[in-house]
């Protein structure tokens, strides 16, 4: 079984043209990241230590958003619901975690 059918199975998709098209959507999501990046370390932020604190803070909210804009422009909507939903879990699960211990 290849690498792109064992993907179809764990993510639920039925089509390798869905699969494709998922791999696009994460594809445009990091390179807009990317782009937005160097954009703003260029323009806006003259100080490395701030713009490495305000890169986190504020891209990593936007990658989430953009994701779910790029998913309904490409039809797979509640694809990248869901992915966000199963991702912001982890992130809670991580932190209840660590403040256990």
């Amino acid at each position: 079984m290849s690498f792109l059918h064992k993907l179809q199975q764990r993510w639920g998709v039925k089509s390798t043209r869905s699969a494709l098209t998922i791999f696009v959507v994460f594809a445009l999501t990091g390179t807009s990241v990317m782009l937005l990046k160097k954009y703003l370390q260029i323009h806006v932020f003259d100080n490395a230590r701030w713009f490495t604190y305000t890169y986190y803070w504020l891209v990593l909210p936007f990658y989430n958003l953009l994701l779910l804009a790029y998913g309904y422009l490409f039809g797979h909507f509640n694809f990248f619901w869901e992915f966000e939903k199963k991702t912001f879990r982890r992130v809670v699960g991580l932190f209840k975690r660590n403040n256990d211990k």
